[in-house]
């Protein structure tokens, strides 16, 4: 098969199109024959920083869509052919090639009539603002505020959220304003404005916000913290707080964090089983034109490093794909 490939760390030019051989699944396992390839940061930074489990050379991506090709020892579920969508565990060789071995309860189906290329753009972001909604126990009219709104974690969360009946309030960038409206933002607020948060300060005492989601960073997250009502929730999907934000028994909020990852070496198959109804949910959904798959760019197999390299530079207003 081909595949793209690195043999050390760096940017995404150091990747290279080789002949590898074609895996077989193991027990437990498929063998999908990739259509499209989802893009996300999490590909290009771990091609920069490496991992110590890996075996090198390294086929890196996390998200992809195609069919079901080969079933392992003990997969009684699906049948060859199937049309699915995968989140595969990032210390395994990825989904950059024509094919790749996922777990068989790591396959979310999908309806036939869904593209590959939509269908790829489902697992990392879709999944992971799963994730982030569930982590709270809110109400229809909640108020909740969304940063990084702008991309497609943002994008995927606000529709997610809206769905809930929550008034959702997004950061993100001007020029986005429109969409971010269409997603389900009900105010819209730049981040490039340099009193934003202390706005917001003067905002909160009127209005309580009852859940913050950062896509910045811990730190980030934590300047948001004395945004929240008493019982609040602080979000983080990029980081984590290492410290507690606030005082003890002052506002008693709830830290959450989120990696979709965790789920490969910690996650058992009923939570699998759920998460992947979540998928399975947003893709027929898509089908039906009631979600936003938010594909911004449809690039070439050939092209891929060039377009790994687009959505590490940005800006990245939804998904970047790749179609085999």
């Amino acid at each position: 098969m081909k595949a793209w490939i690195h043999e050390q760390t760096g940017d995404p030019n150091v990747l290279q199109l080789r002949d590898r051989p074609k895996p077989e699944p193991g027990r437990g396992e498929l063998l999908i024959r990739n259509r499209a390839i989802g893009l996300n940061p999490v590909d290009w930074k771990f091609i920069l920083w490496g991992h110590h489990a890996w075996e090198w050379p390294h086929i890196p991506g996390v998200d992809g869509a195609g069919e079901v090709e080969t079933l392992g020892d003990g997969v009684v579920n699906i049948a060859p052919g199937a049309r699915v969508a995968y989140h595969n565990d990032l210390l395994k060789p990825g989904s950059f090639a024509e094919y790749t071995v996922i777990p068989a309860r790591a396959a979310i189906p999908l309806p036939d009539t869904l593209p590959f290329t939509a269908a790829a753009a489902i697992p990392c972001p879709g999944l992971t603002a799963r994730q982030a909604v569930d982590k709270v126990a809110l109400w229809p009219g909640a108020h909740v505020l969304v940063t990084g709104a702008s991309g497609a974690v943002g994008g995927a969360l606000l529709q997610l959220a809206c769905e809930r009946g929550w008034v959702i309030h997004a950061v993100g960038a001007a020029a986005q304003t429109e969409r971010l409206h269409r997603l389900g933002a009900a105010t819209v607020t730049d981040y490039r404005t340099e009193d934003w948060k202390e706005g917001w300060a003067r905002r909160a005492k009127n209005q309580p916000l009852h859940a913050v989601f950062d896509m910045v960073s811990g730190a980030h997250a934590t300047s948001l913290a004395p945004l929240l009502t008493a019982n609040g929730h602080l979000v983080c999907i990029q980081d984590r707080q290492e410290t507690a934000p606030l005082p003890a028994f002052s506002t008693t909020i709830s830290l959450h964090e989120v990696g979709l990852n965790a789920m490969h070496a910690h996650a058992c198959d009923r939570q699998w089983g759920r998460l992947v109804a979540s998928g399975n949910e947003i893709a027929k959904k898509i089908a039906c034109g009631s979600f936003d798959p938010q594909v911004i760019e449809i690039a070439e197999f050939g092209d891929l490093p060039n377009a790994l390299i687009r959505l590490k530079d940005g800006p990245n207003p939804g998904n970047r794909v790749v179609a085999l």
